[in-house]
């Protein structure tokens, strides 16, 4: 996912995407917890996702107040 394809959609879509990104970033700490996580690169790409989702969101959001 990167910041071009975030930027073409709704505030919406992107508040629902960081909703799934947040429940997918919870499960793979308890997977990590628990000893059961194999892919541990896709916490750190996950983490990353979830910023970048933030960073559109408010983007949209100054440009909204203006």
């Amino acid at each position: 996912m990167n910041a071009q394809e975030l930027k073409a959609k709704s505030p919406d879509e992107l508040r629902d995407q960081l909703v799934a990104l947040k429940k997918e970033a919870f499960n793979l700490r308890f997977q990590q917890a628990t000893g059961q996580l194999e892919n541990t690169a896709r916490m750190r790409a996950v983490r990353r996702d979830v910023a970048r989702v933030k960073t559109v969101l408010n983007q949209k959001a100054a440009e909204a107040a203006n």
